[in-house]
C-alpha cells in the first residue's frame, strides 16, 4: 500500500508526527521515531504517556513523515493500531535507537530509566495512502 518510492521516509531516521485522538476528539501530534515491520508501520512508547493512551483507547492514528531534505515530498499514512507488544518494547525502542542515533542502547547510561518505565511497541495497519512530491 505504501509506495516503494517513499518506504525511505518510514525505514530512514526521518522524525515522522504521530497523530492521535485526544478523548476529546482533538487532534493530538508527537514527533517520533519509526520504521517498518512486515507491512505495519512499527512506533514505540512508554506505557502511560499520552499517546499510549489515546491509541489504547481509540486505535484511529496518522503517520505524516515529510522528507528533511525536500519538504514538499512527503508520506501521510492513515491507519489503526492492528496490535500491540510489551515484550519486545526495550529491544524495539534500542532498533530505533541503533537508527536514529546510531547507538543501540537507548538508556545508555540511565539504567535506572529503563527500570521505572514499560516501553510498548504499536504496530499500525495502513488503510489509506496520500504522497506527494
Amino acid at each position: 500500500m505504501i509506495p516503494a518510492s517513499y518506504l525511505d521516509l518510514l525505514t530512514g531516521p526521518v522524525v515522522v508526527a504521530l497523530v492521535t485522538v485526544m478523548p476529546d476528539g482533538q487532534p493530538q501530534a508527537t514527533p517520533i521515531w519509526c520504521d517498518m515491520e512486515g507491512d505495519f508501520i512499527r512506533i514505540n512508547t512508554t506505557k502511560g504517556r499520552q499517546k499510549d493512551r489515546n491509541m489504547a483507547r481509540d486505535a484511529k492514528v496518522t503517520v505524516l513523515a515529510i522528507d528533511p531534505t525536500n519538504p514538499y515530498r512527503w508520506l501521510e499514512v492513515r491507519g489503526v493500531i492492528d496490535h500491540s507488544d510489551e515484550s519486545n518494547g526495550v529491544d524495539v525502542i534500542n532498533a530505533l535507537s541503533a537508527l536514529y542515533r546510531n547507538d543501540p542502547d537507548y538508556y545508555g547510561r540511565n539504567s535506572a530509566q529503563r527500570d521505572k518505565e514499560t516501553r510498548i511497541t504499536y504496530y499500525i495497519k495502513p488503510t489509506k495512502v496520500n504522497a506527494a512530491g
